[in-house]
């Protein structure tokens, strides 16, 4: 639960950026935004990988 506790944060943390980048255009903001989506990207599959192990536990 803690990475998707992570996963969540992430996308919390990243708002201020896209409301800069979306309605202000700050070009740096963008940056910082798309960042942090890769970020957001690998604790997706990490969270993806997780779920999928506790899955593969429970039918043993």
């Amino acid at each position: 639960m803690k990475k998707f506790n992570d996963l969540k944060n992430a996308v919390l943390a990243l708002e201020a950026d896209a409301e800069k980048f979306y309605i202000k255009g700050n070009n740096a903001a963008g940056t910082r935004l798309r960042k942090g989506l890769l970020d957001i990207k690998q604790l997706a599959q990490a969270v993806r990988v997780e779920v999928l192990a506790i899955r593969e536990e429970e039918k043993v």
